[in-house]
């Protein structure tokens, strides 16, 4: 029929817009806690984690997952639009992105004012993985496609994107370094709650941005002269 899709382009759009409303589900329930929570949680100070501890969990809990299960989806869009292999290291650390966000979910952040717990120390540090592992693969990404004629503006759009929730990340890091020399705790060196946020801002996307790239291949493959791997 003309006009039709080959049914493994179709599946290949599919699983990239399928992801990509995963993705939308997560910033609009999350956005929506920033609202409902906003007499609870202070947004400069408070990371986005702290919103699970309030009656509206499920709403953070579908959000993160959401967001996890639309990283998936993007990846095998990838794979079968032939920019990714599955099995590559851009690939393994998108899979360990989404994991990671799965961890966050199953371990409740603690509360610090209280205590630490062992729950809380596995989704800080779920958490550090997922800020890694996600910029990581954006950036390896766009390595490999660095200069290509007709894939280089969004293997740039990877790295620029990969390269800032770096950035963000390594305020949080010197901030850390920072500490024993200055006496002041590290999450009250900087403004941590907006300095996630920006961080999780960019990582979401870098998602965006791997999503639209593997639409756009399925829309107008080309034989594919270098595959990411």
């Amino acid at each position: 029929m003309p006009g039709t899709a080959p049914p493994d382009l179709a599946v290949t759009r599919a699983l990239a817009a399928f992801g990509l409303v995963g993705v939308g589900v997560a910033v609009v329930l999350v956005g929506l806690l920033h609202v409902v929570s906003a007499g609870r949680v202070n947004p400069v100070r408070r990371t986005i984690s702290e919103y699970a501890l309030g009656d509206s969990d499920w709403m953070f809990d579908v959000g993160v997952l959401g967001l996890a299960s639309g990283s998936v989806l993007v990846l095998l869009a990838l794979v079968r639009a032939g920019i990714v292999q599955l099995w590559s290291r851009p690939a393994a650390l998108v899979g360990v992105w989404a994991a990671a966000l799965v961890l966050i979910v199953a371990f409740d952040k603690a509360n610090w004012a209280v205590g630490p717990t062992p729950s809380g120390y596995v989704h800080r540090y779920a958490s550090v993985v997922a800020f890694v592992s996600l910029p990581a693969a954006a950036l390896a990404l766009g390595r490999r496609w660095r200069g290509d004629l007709h894939w280089g503006p969004f293997a740039a759009c990877s790295r620029w994107s990969g390269a800032l929730a770096l950035l963000w990340l390594g305020t949080i890091v010197l901030a850390v370094a920072l500490s024993p020399l200055t006496g002041v705790p590290w999450w009250q060196l900087l403004p941590l709650g907006l300095v996630e946020r920006g961080l999780v801002t960019t990582e979401v996307a870098t998602v965006v941005v791997l999503g639209w790239w593997a639409a756009r291949a399925a829309s107008a493959p080309r034989p594919a002269a270098m595959i990411a791997g």
